[in-house]
């Protein structure tokens, strides 16, 4: 049974910086793709940033591209999300996906499971 389970997510100020982690369990392939998702109140799931678990390509949404910096450590089969310079859009739930094959595409309904979700609010 695959599991994604996020964490890291709160309340941050404008300029701040907030990591989120995803940890991943159950899932048996070695070539894959994993990325993070945000979706803000009344508005789609959009693609956020996304990495291949072999060679560590990365793809960034135009909006977070030189702010945030994915990473993925295979031994612990955890990605991060290091964000900064966090602005008040950057508000949303934040989700944790995995696909399978090294495509990265930004679009959510190329990944096949899900984390629960993390709220990451920027505000003063």
């Amino acid at each position: 049974q695959v599991q994604l389970v996020e964490s890291g997510g709160g309340l941050v100020q404008p300029g701040g910086s907030l990591r989120l982690s995803c940890a991943a369990s159950g899932f048996a392939l070695d070539l894959y793709a994993i990325g993070w998702f945000r979706q803000a109140p009344g508005k789609e799931r959009e693609g956020v940033s996304c990495i291949r678990s072999t060679d560590g390509s990365a793809y960034y949404g135009d909006s977070v591209k030189g702010r945030f910096t994915i990473s993925l450590d295979n031994a612990k089969n955890t990605v991060y999300l290091q964000m900064n310079s966090l602005k008040p859009e950057d508000t949303a739930v934040y989700y944790c996906g995995i696909r399978a094959g090294g495509r990265l595409v930004p679009a959510p309904g190329e990944y096949d499971y899900w984390g629960q979700g993390i709220q990451v609010t920027v505000s003063s």
